[in-house]
């Protein structure tokens, strides 16, 4: 595995060569902001429209990425989190943003990347209802195939496949289905293709 998209734990540094960190994490810090004064709420009430604007800046530049356009939000960047509001608790937080700046703009290296890993944490929870609904499994082969088939539904899921159809293709030896590793290389191919504008 070369990149992991995970939040900023200190746990997942040195697991891949490369960390992108996930914007829904990082929007979350701001999130737990709570001004007082009138003016403070107000001007991060504006940061907060202009970091979720230029999230979905990034999402279009995924779909269709050109360098032009990737040095413009990099540029973007910059003044977004540098530019002093005047409300202290903002400013530190802006600042600790800056400093992951690799981490938060891999995507533009590499539009291919999530730029969240909520889906990934969905399915982890999903994976822990089922476990607190079934008080878990009895053996090591049972924890296995359990993570197996909630990785495939996950994945089929993405993918938008159906995860029975998949099965049964599997199952049934048709092979009208190509396997997962060969649809994600396809779409990753696809979506890391031309980058002129």
């Amino acid at each position: 595995m070369q990149t992991l998209v995970c939040d900023d734990a200190p746990q997942f540094k040195l697991l891949t060569d490369n960390i992108a960190l996930c914007w829904v994490h990082e929007g979350r810090h701001y999130k737990k902001l709570s001004p007082f004064i009138a003016c403070h709420q107000t001007i991060l009430k504006d940061f907060l429209d202009d970091f979720w604007k230029y999230y979905r800046k990034l999402l279009v530049y995924r779909d269709s990425p050109c360098k032009e356009q990737a040095d413009e939000l990099k540029s973007e960047f910059w003044t977004l989190f540098s530019t002093e509001s005047g409300y202290q608790q903002l400013d530190e937080r802006k600042r600790l943003t800056r400093m992951k700046i690799s981490e938060l703009l891999l995507v533009l290296e590499h539009p291919e990347l999530p730029l969240h890993n909520n889906p990934a944490e969905l399915a982890a929870r999903t994976m822990v209802q089922r476990r607190n609904i079934s008080y878990a499994t009895q053996t090591v082969e049972g924890t296995q195939a359990w993570d197996t088939f909630m990785s495939l539904v996950a994945t089929t899921r993405q993918l938008g496949i159906s995860f029975f159809e998949y099965i049964r293709d599997r199952i049934s030896q048709v092979g009208n289905i190509p396997s997962l590793a060969s649809i994600i290389r396809e779409k990753s191919a696809l979506n890391s293709g031309d980058t002129s504008c």
